[in-house]
């Protein structure tokens, strides 16, 4: 539960998990024969969407000679043929592909899209992160909100709704290992957030000093699933760099995550409740499966206090508690209860890698030989000990200092559900809680319908997403941009506004 892919059904985790001592295309005939432990070992895997082993760890780095080696940005403007009509010409917009070599590595790499604002380039500054642990950006960027589509000839076709509408858009393939980032030494992979955010703080870093014009707009911090790991850890250490003045100030505003994992305790406590709620359980069921909670939060909180392997058991103990769901639920689609799992991960996101890893693709793009793929067993396996922490506890410090904080949830998600999210949000300690608590929902409107319900105090806003599952802006691609521009905006809260007009 926590980026972009479980098992055969764990998907963006909630985007990282499928891969087992099995290979992908026969992991799900074989989950009826493993031991309760290997299933949920099998169900955590299942977020990684094509995982495969040690792909970007290179043995040689070919493009040595092309890459800064003084720590600054390698980057170039890039064009591909994309179908229909973007409002400009393609080339008035700014399609950029770089490497940053990252300056607390031995020999890591991070690739990045950047997409200018189709619409000012006084807009802000957005950065995307995919989950997994160890899935690519290019999944949210050619599936979700970026400029572009994948047909199925693999052809582009313009986005109406790319993010990019209202925003300078990043899309960065972290942490190391993942997409087209890469390094030639193992010692780079990281094992935690500190890691990660440290590596996403000298990347802004580096695209600030490149890209100076931008350093004046606002910035904000957005993503989905296992990102929900991600984002507070780097908003904080954005806040610290800025309070300590280490570099260029980030001009940042705030941040929102979707469907993510961000208290696991209370999150896989809202399993059973939520599979009550949506009938895809029974009542005899749901207090079946809640006898092996207390054992699964007791292991939480031994993951807070000993980490290392007490998270690792941690992990597949509270994952039994999914494995149970799924075995009474049997072929739906986790990231989605409203359809059924076609294929082993019930999404194909296949046309991605097909293509990324043309040549004439891979040249524009200048990664050269590097073979991407969507989601990297290798980055998962290393964040293992990390899944089972508690994000949210730094956020309270984060909203106190005024960023804003939105927090969002497609409605038929089980893996990262809505309820979960909605608990551990109004659990949250600080100094709006009760006020917070006690505030009303009320519609969020978009061109005069009902595209959600929404509770906000202040800094913080809680938004459920009707007819959405896991990834909100692929199922609902106009109100995602409108809860984003209403958001940035400052009007998102507004009780009964359209949000499509309002902003």
């Amino acid at each position: 539960m926590a980026s972009t892919f479980l098992s055969p059904y764990y998907f963006l985790f909630c985007l990282l998990l499928l891969f087992s001592t099995a290979s992908p295309s026969k992991t799900s005939s074989l989950t009826a024969n493993l031991s309760p432990t290997a299933q949920a070992e099998m169900l955590i895997k299942g977020l990684n969407l094509h995982p495969k082993e040690a792909v970007n760890i290179r043995t040689r780095d070919k493009d040595s000679s092309s890459l800064a080696s003084d720590g600054k940005i390698v980057e170039r403007r890039f064009e591909l043929p994309v179908l229909g009509d973007s409002g400009s010409s393609v080339q008035d917009l700014g399609h950029h592909a770089g490497y940053y070599p990252l300056p607390h590595s031995h020999a890591a790499r991070m690739f990045y899209f950047f997409f200018d604002s189709r619409n000012s380039a006084n807009d802000p500054v957005v950065i995307w992160l995919t989950g997994g642990p160890g899935c690519s950006g290019s999944l949210a960027l050619f599936y979700e909100n970026g400029p572009f589509h994948i047909a199925n000839n693999l052809s582009l076709v313009w986005n109406d709704y790319g993010w990019d509408q209202a925003s300078n858009l990043i899309f960065v393939d972290q942490p190391t290992g993942t997409g087209f980032s890469y390094s030639t030494d193992e010692r780079d992979i990281r094992h935690d957030e500190q890691g990660v955010s440290n590596d996403l703080y000298d990347f802004l870093q580096a695209f600030f000093a490149a890209h100076p014009q931008l350093v004046k707009n606002d910035f904000y911090i957005t993503g989905e699933s296992y990102a929900g790991h991600y984002i507070p850890a780097f908003a904080a250490r954005v806040q610290q760099g800025n309070k300590a003045k280490e570099g260029i100030h980030i001009n940042l505003k705030g941040f929102a995550i979707g469907n993510g994992l961000t208290n696991p305790e209370i999150q896989y406590e809202a399993y059973t409740d939520y599979a009550l709620n949506m009938k895809l359980i029974t009542e005899s069921d749901h207090d079946n499966i809640n006898t092996m909670l207390p054992e699964c939060k007791q292991g939480i909180k031994q993951c807070a206090t000993k980490g290392g392997d007490a998270c690792e058991l941690a992990l597949i103990d509270c994952n039994s508690i999914f494995n149970e769901i799924r075995d009474i639920t049997g072929n739906i689609n986790y990231y989605d209860i409203r359809k059924s799992c076609e294929g082993p991960l019930c999404y194909d996101f296949s046309n991605v890698e097909t293509l990324l890893n043309q040549k004439k693709v891979r040249d524009a793009l200048g990664v050269a030989d590097i073979e991407f793929v969507s989601c990297s067993s290798t980055v998962y396996e290393a964040m293992r000990q990390d899944w089972m922490k508690n994000l949210a506890v730094g956020i309270p410090a984060l909203l106190e200092d005024g960023l804003k904080v939105l927090i969002y949830a497609g409605e038929y998600d089980l893996l990262c559900n809505w309820l979960g999210n909605s608990r551990w949000v109004n659990a949250m300690r600080w100094s709006g809680q009760k006020r917070f608590g006690t505030s009303p929902t009320v519609p969020f409107v978009v061109a005069g319908a009902k595209a959600g319900l929404m509770k906000s105090y202040g800094p913080l806003t809680f938004l459920k997403v009707h007819n959405a599952g896991h990834m909100v802006p692929m199922d609902q691609p106009k109100a995602a941009l409108q809860m984003l521009k209403s958001w940035m905006a400052g009007k998102a809260a507004m009780a009964g506004a359209d949000s499509e007009t309002d902003t």
